[in-house]
């Protein structure tokens, strides 16, 4: 859903005065009634054979597929894909996704909102035969509780091993119930109950399980990290190793939403790398995620939204192999620029985003050649109507661009 504002200099204050339940709510149900058109979020990847192949939701609100063999210039017919009763968040941060692995596996998974406000499980269909049939869908997580389990991740390591990581508040619920049972019985002794509140927990969790035969069973869900933001997207990346990295807005003490990273692997002691030092003070999730490529020798590039002294702004910067901040940090060469997206290619980095100039939305990349050195802009288009946040998807050496807008979906060869 296209929800611009002409600059993003006093979203932060916007978003101090709407704190609250009512932010964190990602269907925007009042905007969605006022037209009947589908949500544009879907996901993009390219198949092993070099298609390209997107995910999303049709005018019937349906799970589709469709490939392009020949960059997007024609398109299959729209496969529409059985998710029996479910329902499929297809809008913003929380959209479809889709993954290829070794021999011939691939997974489609999407979050299912459920009864209660702000809950969801994490659904997955997959592939054994390349896409051309999938499952029917599944829950991927082992806990059933109806809370939060949303904003999934997923991607296939080196080795072909399936990780999904999603967003998750089981702990917070654990503490609240906690709190409850301790305020029943000290009430009960005393002869009076005295509400207390819950006990403190700053945002959600990192979950992720791993799945080593394409989705067929699962690992343990296993905590990457307390204290993450509630409703932002989590971006992943392949480490020098083969294994992956994970980049999320995370909530610092006392209630700083910067960025944290962390290898995808077995659980470690301590607390998460910082990786973005803006000290955004808020009360609220902003709904705006960060994205993470590897850099061309070691660590990674990184794009993100922050206000820093006042300045809100989609910034990028680069991030040792550890994910601690490295050189200078700079603001991308848009005021208005959000929801971006970084990809790279060896030395070649590509970074993706959209801007509302009041009239239309903007669809603009920055593109190095040298590993992040030196950028140049490029115009890629621009649109009146409601549009999806921009996508990038590499194959081999070569990096593309994707916008889907109510007139289809663009594809761009932006490599440098």
């Amino acid at each position: 859903m296209n929800t611009h504002r002409s600059t993003w200099a006093g979203v932060a204050a916007l978003w101090l005065a709407l704190a609250g339940p009512a932010l964190a709510q990602h269907d925007h149900a009042a905007a969605g009634a006022k037209r009947r058109a589908p949500p544009l979020a879907m996901g993009a990847a390219f198949s092993p054979s070099g298609e390209l192949w997107i995910v999303g939701l049709n005018a019937q609100q349906q799970l589709f597929v469709q490939t392009s063999a020949d960059e997007g210039r024609h398109w299959s017919a729209e496969r529409r894909l059985d998710t029996g009763a479910d329902k499929v968040a297809a809008d913003g941060e929380n959209r479809p996704k889709l993954a290829f692995g070794l021999r011939g596996q691939a997974v489609i998974s999407y979050t299912e909102p459920l009864a209660k406000p702000y809950t969801g499980q994490i659904r997955m269909l997959r592939s054994d035969d390349g896409g051309r049939s999938f499952s029917a869908p599944f829950t991927v997580h082992q806990d059933r509780q109806l809370i939060t389990h949303r904003f999934e991740s997923v991607a296939f390591d080196a080795q072909g091993t399936l990780h999904t990581l999603w967003v998750d508040k089981r702990d917070i619920e654990a503490l609240a119930k906690a709190t409850a049972q301790a305020d029943s019985a000290s009430g009960a002794a005393k002869g009076a109950r005295k509400p207390r509140a819950p006990a403190d927990y700053r945002g959600a969790a990192i979950y992720r399980n791993a799945s080593r035969d394409g989705g067929l069973s699962f690992g343990p869900d296993i905590k990457l990290a307390d204290h993450s933001c509630e409703c932002c997207r989590i971006a992943l990346a392949p480490a020098p190793d083969g294994s992956l990295v994970a980049l999320w807005r995370h909530v610092f003490a006392p209630n700083e939403r910067d960025h944290a990273f962390a290898p995808v692997g077995p659980p470690r002691a301590g607390d998460p790398v910082r990786a973005s030092v803006d000290r955004w003070a808020l009360d609220a999730c902003p709904h705006h995620g960060p994205g993470l490529a590897p850099a061309a020798v070691d660590g990674y590039h990184a794009v993100w939204f922050g206000d820093r002294a006042g300045e809100a702004r989609v910034r990028y910067g680069q991030l040792d192999a550890s994910g601690a901040p490295r050189g200078a940090v700079q603001a991308l060469p848009d005021e208005g620029a959000e929801h971006a997206a970084v990809q790279s290619a060896g030395a070649k980095v590509v970074i993706a985003w959209r801007s509302f100039d009041g009239q239309a939305t903007r669809w603009r990349a920055w593109l190095s050649a040298d590993d992040g050195r030196s950028f140049r802009l490029e115009e890629l288009g621009s649109s009146a109507d409601d549009n999806d946040h921009p996508l990038l998807a590499r194959r081999g050496d070569q990096i593309f661009a994707l916008w889907r807008t109510h007139q289809g979906v663009r594809v761009e060869n932006v490599t440098p």
